[in-house]
């Protein structure tokens, strides 16, 4: 009885003197500037951090005048694991103090994996040259042209620029580049946004008063050049002439599933006399969250007009479980109140199968108008968001005529 008295005792002494569970490394709050490396380069972004009411951790991606949150952050000992808003992608790194040291991951592309890092205090977007003088002014529009091996792609470039900052963005046939900012640097501009699906990267230079050239770079491979030429109407493809219907047809014919698995038809009676507005859309096209937060929007200020929001998603898996669980979350994170069916997976040519009546599914979103009468009125190619400024308000003006149009048509 003693030998085993003995054995408690040393036993207790032993567990008095181990060290205590560690407690998770605090994540520092307030900013933070991050980068990533994409083909030999470091595009940088700012990260907000805070802490709200109930002690949990949140974030927000700054790009010029966006602030996207970042609700779902875990802190396990010395690491934090970044859940990138609606999209299938982390961060994830290890928290030394005033760094953070890890990776960005997109989960549903193979061996997507890239160096991250971030440093407290840090509010800058670009290392700024010291002492710069005679910066010059990249300010205005421009006529852009990008060159991809034997491809080229029209666009608009827009720049805003004070001192030596800049925000801007580009205009495509597809869609846009969102919030671009950064820094003009020894006489280069350098802009850069991160959204944390999509990482673009542009540098140019001046040739002349009204010429720019310059290299884009975006993800893990893609690589362009680009010269833009100043212009004061700077145009692009007609939106509402890229997708269009087979001739023959002037109506869709569809039945696809809603996230828990009901099917949806254009036969059903809640369009029957309605305005339909159909989104083609996909939770991991940023440009796709700009619109469904305009549509849903609209809706909820128009609900007692004769207009219906549907939203055909088309995702990156053909899994309808993958597909359910990625729409059920852009539904939660944007309290999005119209239907959103699974209709397929991002591949266009696979799209458009799923859409016979059309010729091709071009663009991500596209988003199709159609009449009380069950006929597409209008079918336009891409969306100018809020990041393009005059442009976004061009399109609001644009698609609430022809809604009127629609809804006064007998």
């Amino acid at each position: 009885m003693k030998r085993i008295g003995l054995q408690i005792l040393v036993a207790a002494v032993l567990m008095g003197c181990s060290a205590p569970p560690e407690s998770p490394a605090a994540l520092k709050t307030g900013i933070w500037r991050a980068t990533i490396e994409l083909q030999g380069q470091l595009l940088p972004f700012n990260i907000d951090v805070h802490k709200n009411a109930s002690g949990k951790y949140e974030m927000f991606l700054k790009n010029a005048e966006e602030n996207l949150v970042l609700d779902e952050v875990e802190i396990k000992d010395d690491s934090v694991d970044i859940v990138l808003h609606i999209f299938d992608a982390n961060i994830k790194a290890r928290i030394k103090g005033n760094e953070l040291v890890g990776e960005f991951i997109k989960n549903n592309e193979k061996d997507y994996r890239v160096p991250f890092r971030a440093y407290y205090g840090q509010s800058y977007r670009f290392e700024k040259a010291k002492n710069q003088s005679n910066v010059p002014d990249f300010s205005g529009k421009y006529s852009v042209t990008f060159i991809h091996e034997a491809d080229t792609t029209p666009a608009i470039g827009v720049f805003h620029q004070t001192g030596d900052s800049v925000t801007g963005t580009f205009l495509t046939p597809t869609g846009d580049y969102r919030y671009l900012q950064g820094n003009v640097v020894d006489g280069r501009l350098q802009v850069s946004t991160f959204d944390g699906n999509h990482s673009y990267l542009f540098y140019a230079v001046k040739r002349g008063d009204n010429r720019l050239a310059g290299e884009f770079y975006s993800g893990k491979t893609f690589k362009a050049t680009w010269t833009g030429d100043r212009s004061d109407n700077p145009v692009m493809p007609d939106p509402e002439k890229l997708t269009y219907l087979k001739a023959g047809y002037d109506r869709l014919s569809f039945s696809f599933p809603n996230p828990d698995g009901e099917k949806i038809s254009l036969a059903d009676a809640k369009f029957k006399n309605k305005v339909v507005i159909i989104q083609l859309l996909g939770s991991w096209c940023p440009n796709c969250l700009d619109e469904t937060l305009f549509l849903n929007q609209w809706i909820k200020k128009n609900k007692d007009r004769d207009v219906v929001m549907l939203g055909l998603a088309y995702e990156r898996k053909d899994d309808f479980a993958y597909a359910s669980g990625r729409v059920k979350k852009l539904i939660l994170k944007t309290g999005v109140t119209y239907d959103i069916l699974i209709a397929g997976t991002n591949d266009k040519a696979r799209a458009s199968a799923t859409l016979p009546e059309l010729q091709a599914v071009y663009a991500f979103p596209t988003t199709i108008f159609v009449g009380r009468d069950g006929k597409v009125k209008k079918i336009h190619t891409g969306f100018s968001g809020p990041g393009t400024g005059e442009y976004y308000r061009q399109f609001i003006e644009e698609f609430n005529e022809t809604v009127n149009e629609l809804l006064n048509e007998k």
